[in-house]
This record gives structure tokens, C-alpha cells and sequence, in this order.
């Protein structure tokens, strides 16, 4: 594994060495189950009242707003199943994009056997809604709009601020999946205007398995897990302490870094895709002209195969992703990709990278020389 290199950090980031020293002692002398009375008990239950204490400060709400969940997904799910289910008597209607995470459409999917409308909004070709056909879609009935912050794929940034006010306009519950964001860009709850939000650890440096969902005091949700009614009454389950003060610690440094982060891995980014341009003849950046996150580069080269490029990358020891970590392995374009409605030659050989704080110049000029080298030889051409 020496001299490998990671460009696939929106599929997962290495937990860090800090985020894991912090977590050490809820693994061990403090790992007791925070819901027993007794001084072991009490233990871990500081360590969660606290590590909750320090979500909320980070993201500038308050304790009670937080819920520790099982992931990104869970916490997608919870947002969507809950707060549809909990308001169902006001509305059946539900208004979503094409483009959201399968965390999302799912979640929608399963709301629509439960005799739920669900309207999905096209984007355009820089993969963008349109805040016009938006609130064009929130109806008398709409109880609940999810739009994705940062998409997972090609990283486009959604006007989520100005959606979330419109739908406050109309008395429809906002979510946003913001998994992506955390670390790059700025992401706080009350800045934008939403009822939910969701995040999840393992995407800025955190431990796995672990997720948040902020939801805005007064916001009802039908639990997804009953229980023992941990968690306010929103999930229950003996909590995973270890792991919500690993997210906690993960939160505070990738919040306090994000500034010098974003800017530094976004140089890098643009280094990538600048050097490739000039190298690379029938490729397209996806998501170009729009917002997009600093580390993402999701690159379309015309006449290649996405899963044999990124096999060749893999042996060469660039670890890239051929769109999402979640729909790797498939034959067909991403959701995400048909989505924007390109010319069919952009949509095979679609390679996602995702840059992180541990990228260097010297790996970007790696991948430089190795790519333009890689893509001419699966187009059958030498490279001059």
C-alpha cells in the first residue's frame, strides 16, 4: 500500500489520529451504557451529554436539537419517514430532486407504498434546481421538501437558503442532506433556514457508523426504532458513546479548519482539472458553472469506460471512484449523471475525484502525468 493515492475522500475519510485518541477511553474505562444509574453509568453519560453539548456549540444550535444516529442514512431516513409520517394529517405531498442520495429517494420511494405523492425535481445540465419550478411544486398538501446541500457525486452546492425561506413561506417542512459538506464549506442549521439537516462522521475525519440530524425545536418526527426512548424519544437504542464523541471531535476540528481546508484543497482541485484540460482532449467537468464543493472533481472522458479507467488508476495506486461509493460496481450511468440530461458520449466514462486534507502537489502531479496516459491508451492512442 506504500505510495498510494487517496482521491476518494467523499466516499470515506481515514479517521483521525485525534478523533481516535478521544474515543480511546469510551472504549475502555468509560464504556459503560450511559442510561445506567450507577457511577460507571453516569461516566459515559457525561461523555454524551457533553460530546452533544459540543455538536450543538459547533453547529450553532441547541442540545436538544441534536439526535445521535447510526449514520448519514439513518439520519435521511429519519428525516424523511418521520417528519412525512408525524404531519401526514396536514398533507400527503412531498417534493424531493432527481439527483438526492439513495439515502433520500428511497426513503421517498417507500412513502409513495404508503399512498404519499412524491414530486422529484429536475435539474440542469450544471446539475442545479430551479428555485422558480421549486416553489412551483410546494403545494396546499406539501408537508415536507428535501433538497440535497452538496451532492455526493458531482458536488454541485444547492441554493439550499433560498429554497428552505420559500418553503418556511409555505408552511412545508425543509430537509437537507448535508453529509458532504462539513469541513469545506460552512454549514450551520440557522444560517440557512431549515428545519432538518443531516451529517454524518465518517465524511470529515470521524469514526463510521456515527450520524447526527439536527431538527429544529417543534419539528415532530415518528420515530423509525422504538425502544427504550433514548434520545429524546427520537431513537432508541443503548448509545453508541464512543463513537457520538469521536463525531464531536471530528466536528469541532474539521469546523475550526474549514477556512484554510477549503482553500488549500481547493487551489489543488483546480490544479488537477486546469493540467488535465490541457492534456486531455473530449472531457468535461460535471457540475462546471455551478457552486461546487472545493475537494470534488468529477471529470467525463469521452470514449472510455468508467469502471476500466478506474481499474487502471487502481493499479497504478490512484484510488478514485467511478461516481458513488454507493452505486460502484453498476453498468449504468449514476442517477446523478442521467440526471443532468448531458450528451450520452459524457455519461460512460465518468470518473469522481475527491481531494483531502493529506493531498499534496506532488500527488495531484502524479495523477497529472499518469491520467492523460491512462485515457489515451483506452482510446487506443498513443499519447505524444
Amino acid at each position: 500500500m506504500k505510495n498510494r493515492i487517496y482521491l476518494d475522500h467523499a466516499a470515506t475519510t481515514p479517521l483521525h489520529a485525534d478523533v481516535l485518541a478521544a474515543m480511546l477511553p469510551y472504549f475502555r474505562e468509560a464504556g459503560y451504557n450511559a442510561s445506567s444509574l450507577h457511577a460507571e453509568g453516569r461516566r459515559s453519560r457525561a461523555g454524551l451529554d457533553q460530546a452533544r453539548d459540543r455538536v450543538a456549540a459547533a453547529l450553532g444550535v441547541a442540545r436538544k436539537e441534536i439526535t445521535f444516529l447510526a449514520g448519514g442514512t439513518e439520519a435521511d431516513n429519519l428525516a424523511i419517514l418521520g417528519a412525512a409520517r408525524a404531519n401526514h394529517e396536514r398533507g400527503r405531498h412531498v417534493v424531493s430532486t432527481e439527483i438526492e442520495h439513495h439515502a433520500v429517494l428511497h426513503a421517498c420511494d417507500a412513502l409513495r407504498d404508503e399512498g404519499f405523492e412524491v414530486t422529484l425535481l429536475p435539474v440542469d445540465e450544471r446539475g442545479l434546481v430551479d428555485p422558480a419550478g421549486f416553489a412551483s411544486a410546494l403545494r396546499s398538501d406539501t408537508v415536507l421538501a428535501s433538497v440535497m446541500f452538496a451532492n455526493n457525486e458531482i458536488g454541485v452546492l444547492q441554493p439550499i437558503a433560498q429554497l428552505a425561506a420559500m418553503a418556511r413561506e409555505r408552511g412545508v417542512l425543509f430537509h437537507t442532506d448535508a453529509v458532504q459538506g462539513v469541513g469545506l464549506v460552512r454549514v450551520y442549521p440557522r444560517e440557512l433556514g431549515v428545519d432538518l439537516l443531516s451529517l454524518s462522521a465518517h465524511k470529515f475525519y470521524g469514526p463510521k457508523g456515527v450520524g447526527v440530524l439536527y431538527a429544529r425545536e417543534g419539528v415532530v418526527l415518528e420515530p423509525l426504532i422504538h425502544g427504550g426512548g433514548q434520545e429524546f424519544g427520537r431513537r432508541s437504542g443503548t448509545e453508541n458513546v464512543a463513537g457520538v464523541v469521536g463525531f464531536a471531535a471530528a466536528l469541532e476540528r474539521a469546523v475550526a479548519e474549514q477556512p484554510e481546508r477549503a482553500a488549500r484543497i481547493g487551489a489543488l482541485r483546480d490544479r488537477l482539472e486546469a493540467g488535465l484540460r490541457d492534456c486531455v482532449d473530449d472531457m468535461r467537468v460535471n457540475g462546471s458553472g455551478a457552486p461546487r464543493l472545493p475537494n470534488n472533481s468529477n471529470l467525463s472522458f469521452a470514449g472510455v469506460d468508467s469502471e476500466t479507467m478506474l481499474m487502471r488508476m487502481d493499479l497504478e495506486g490512484i484510488a478514485v471512484s467511478a461516481g458513488s461509493a454507493c452505486t460502484s460496481g453498476a453498468l449504468e450511468p449514476s442517477h446523478v449523471i442521467a440526471g443532468l440530461n448531458i450528451d450520452p458520449r459524457w455519461r460512460q466514462g465518468v470518473i469522481r475525484f475527491s481531494l483531502g486534507e493529506t493531498t499534496t502537489e506532488e500527488e495531484i502531479d502524479r495523477v497529472l502525468e499518469l491520467v492523460p496516459r491512462i485515457a489515451a491508451e483506452l482510446r487506443g492512442r498513443a499519447l505524444l
